[in-house]
């Protein structure tokens, strides 16, 4: 395991002598921009191993993504390497289907501390809701990023985040299958305390969202990419890309479904990837994505 061999993955060819807020937000930036949030390896008939090397591997020399226990965990070597003060914590995604959040910890992110300050950094979630810079760990105060308005919530220890969301303009309505979120303005994302974990936590976790039948990731086939006005995602067969704040306070959402023949084509040509396996895609579930 090389950083040299991580930044040219990442593209970053920034500075790394000083472990600073600038420096970190620069490599997170890179990161989100470079490794797709996807679940590929599910729908390849392979497993997603919870070790560091392996991870690493897939990431760094295969070019592959991941989701937040690979992206996550990676990013943590990344920032520890550097001389960052990094903590694993543990979150529970929030399902506005359901209007709960997951009963059991379902996701990984990073508490980093610089000079006095805590932040969370979460390279993991993807989709419309992955925040794009580190955020600082503070209640009840608007943090305005590319992708929207982020904030945290603190009560009686437990810390919620969520994100305000705008108005979305969607040309192909046809091709468009989620369900209806016009009325909704503020987008819970997950909750979590700052309880320190270990990797070894996560095991249980990162075996069930690979098996369980009702796992959003055994349920779709899955792969998003920030880019650098906004996101693309590839879940089942169906092309959304999406441009932040593409006019007036509105995202533009174009949504194409691709013939099983475009998707090899399709996930080299969006978001630079190459399975070793065929991927079998799946778009089962409703709950949606954006």
């Amino acid at each position: 395991m090389d950083i040299k061999e991580y930044f040219a993955r990442i593209s970053y060819r920034g500075s790394y002598n000083k472990p600073d807020l600038s420096t970190m937000s620069d490599i997170f930036q890179h990161h989100i921009q470079a490794v797709p949030f996807e679940n590929l390896s599910i729908h390849c008939g392979e497993k997603i191993e919870l070790d560091l090397e392996a991870t690493y591997n897939k990431i760094v020399k295969k070019k592959r993504g991941g989701w937040c226990m690979e992206n996550n965990y990676l990013l943590s070597w990344v920032l520890k390497t550097l001389g960052y003060d990094v903590t694993l914590l543990g979150a529970r995604v929030y399902f506005p289907e359901y209007e709960a959040y997951a009963e059991e910890m379902d996701h990984l992110l990073l508490k980093v501390v610089l000079d006095g300050k805590p932040y969370i950094v979460d390279g993991g979630f993807g989709m419309s809701y992955q925040m794009w810079q580190p955020m600082e760990l503070i209640s009840g105060r608007d943090q305005p990023q590319i992708p929207g308005v982020f904030r945290f919530q603190e009560e009686s220890g437990i810390w919620y985040l969520e994100k305000v969301k705008r108005k979305q303009l969607v040309p192909n309505q046809s091709a468009s299958t989620s369900h209806n979120t016009e009325e909704e303005v503020c987008r819970r994302i997950y909750l979590f305390t700052l309880q320190p974990r270990d990797i070894e936590e996560f095991r249980g976790c990162n075996a069930h969202l690979q098996t369980a039948p009702d796992s959003l990731f055994v349920t779709k086939s899955i792969c998003s990419l920030q880019t650098a006005h906004g996101i693309r995602a590839l879940v089942g067969w169906k092309l959304t890309e999406m441009t932040y704040n593409y006019k007036d306070n509105m995202d533009l959402v174009e949504v194409i479904i691709l013939a099983d023949e475009e998707i090899e084509k399709t996930l080299k040509e969006k978001f630079n990837i190459t399975l070793d396996k065929k991927l079998v895609p799946v778009n089962s579930s409703r709950l949606s994505m954006f």
